[in-house]
Parts: C-alpha cells; sequence; structure tokens
C-alpha cells in the first residue's frame, strides 16, 4: 500500500551511545550484540499506521566520530525530526548534547521535531554506581532546549517503541498544523523538504546526494528478537 506520509528522521548523538541499536530495535525489532560503528550515513525505514495513515519514517543513522561530522551535517536538511542519543553510563555523551543541539539548529528546519533519548537504561538498573547522568537533570536540560525527552534501552527494547513514536506522532501533529503549499517552481535548488497533496518528497539534488552516500545497512551475524 501507498503511504500517505514519508518523515524524514536523523538520529544523532556522540559515537557508541547506540543509534544504531536503537535503529535497529526499532525497525526490526532486533540488538546485534557485534554492532559495529557507523561509517558515514545509513539509513532505515518502517511504515507506521498513525492516526488513520501510513507514515513511513525514513530514518537516517549518522556517524557520531568526529571525522565524519562535515559530512554528515548536510543530511539535516529535509529532516522533519530528530533522535538525540546520549549514553546514560557516560557523562561526556550527554555533556555533548548541547553541542549536537546547536549543530542540528544550525543546519535543520527550524520546525523540527526533537527527541532526547538516554539509552542503555539497562545497565543504570543493572548495576549500581554505573548512571552517570540523572533522569532530573536530562529533564531539566530537554525542558530548556525545548526536547521531549526519553530514557530507553535498545537492549531490552524498552520504552524504544514509546520513543520513536511519540516523535513521529509530533511531527503529523506539526505537519497536520501547517499546511504547505506547493511552490511551481519546486525546490531544485535549495534541496529543502516540501509537501505535495499528502506526499513529502526531497528535491532531485538532494536524491541523489542521498543516494551516492548511502549505504544500506547489512544485517549482524548474531542478532536477538
Amino acid at each position: 500500500m501507498e503511504e500517505d506520509y514519508v518523515f524524514k528522521v536523523v538520529v544523532i548523538g556522540d559515537s557508541g551511545v547506540g543509534k544504531t541499536q536503537l535503529l535497529g530495535r526499532f525497525t526490526r525489532d532486533e540488538f546485534c550484540l557485534d554492532s559495529k560503528s557507523t561509517i558515514g550515513i545509513e539509513f532505515q525505514t518502517r511504515t507506521v499506521l498513525l492516526a488513520g495513515k501510513r507514515v513511513k519514517a525514513q530514518i537516517w543513522d549518522t556517524a557520531g566520530q568526529e571525522r565524519y561530522r562535515a559530512v554528515t551535517s548536510a543530511y539535516y536538511r529535509g529532516a522533519l525530526g530528530a533522535m538525540l542519543v546520549y549514553d546514560v553510563t557516560r557523562r561526556d555523551s550527554f555533556e555533548h548534547a548541547a553541542r549536537w543541539v546547536a549543530e542540528l539548529r544550525a543546519h535543520a528546519d527550524k520546525s523540527i521535531v526533537v527527541v532526547l533519548i538516554g539509552n542503555k537504561a539497562d545497565l543504570a538498573v543493572a548495576a549500581v554506581g554505573r548512571r552517570a547522568v540523572d533522569v532530573e537533570e536530562a529533564t531539566a536540560f530537554a525542558e530548556e532546549q525545548g526536547l521531549f525527552f526519553y530514557e530507553a534501552s535498545a537492549l531490552s527494547g524498552d520504552n524504544v517503541e514509546a520513543a520513536f513514536l511519540g516523535l513521529l506522532e509530533e511531527i503529523h501533529a506539526a505537519v497536520s498544523r501547517r499546511p504547505l503549499e506547493v511552490d511551481d517552481g519546486g525546490a531544485g535548488g535549495d534541496g529543502e523538504l516540501m509537501l505535495k497533496g499528502t506526499r513529502l518528497s526531497l528535491s532531485q539534488e538532494l536524491s541523489m546526494m542521498e543516494t551516492s552516500a548511502m549505504k544500506t545497512p547489512s544485517r549482524c551475524s548474531s542478532c536477538s528478537s
């Protein structure tokens, strides 16, 4: 069946916080024990039903390493939502969240919906002393920055579905509140996302950039549902 909407979402955050694992849990309900660091850009999709509409989430997984930052920043364009991930057991990954928000706001649309998600919550529960970021502190940061907030575990799957669906629901609500008109001239030069009827499409230039740079992730050898 044809989708009513296609929403582009980017997943950002430091390397090793579990961005790819969260995405794998949401799109395939899998956790890869031997997952390796993302190189450049990868994307996965999942179609869900929201308010009676079929919504296809096209979720871009960006590398967290510094050497890829200049490459991945171009892919913020056209994103309607972002998932900013930190590791609840790594203080530095949370402290870098403000920098990621600033980079996102510099390159993405001003109306982008952003969810802050503290991953690896299972480790904070299983081992005393492993938690490095309190829920209250993360909540306060999210409120200050105007972000939605969840703690989740890609390993157990706890709250992963809720976080992604919550993000998609907020995007859908935002799109429904502000109908966009189609410019007959198209978005050819600037690569911005435009709403055509009930469909979202990227400009030809940006689509070509994504096609040439994207790498479809392979299924890992040791995955568990």
